[in-house]
């Protein structure tokens, strides 16, 4: 009795995963192998840096703040140190925005905290 193999099913599965790698480079996108272990590596990259963007934006944010902060002559440790004494419950986020579009709002932020 011949060996069921179900090459239509393989056929599929190889081309799903060559579907995924068009646009890489080299045999990443037409050789089975080297394209499939492109695309799990790529996933595991998407996994990984999903959770790597948020530390990145905080530290944009930081820094954003530390220049407006500094532009007023105050440094960034001191303005949050003040900020949490005050009683201003403002996240990083709103502040880098406000320090970045929109400086008199940032300004009246940092007279109000000294």
């Amino acid at each position: 009795m011949p060996k069921a193999v179900n090459s239509v099913a393989s056929k599929q599965r190889r081309k799903k995963i060559l579907n995924r790698t068009k646009g890489y480079f080299g045999r990443r996108k037409n050789v089975w192998t080297v394209a499939k272990n492109a695309y799990e590596k790529g996933l595991t990259y998407a996994y990984r840096d999903r959770r790597k963007k948020k530390s990145a934006f905080r530290a944009l944010w930081i820094q954003r703040i530390n220049a407006a902060a500094r532009a007023h002559g105050m440094s960034y440790s001191e303005l949050m140190g003040k900020l949490g004494k005050s009683g201003v419950e403002i996240n990083r986020k709103v502040l880098a925005d406000l320090a970045m579009n929109d400086p008199e709002a940032f300004e009246a932020i940092l007279k109000k905290v000294r």
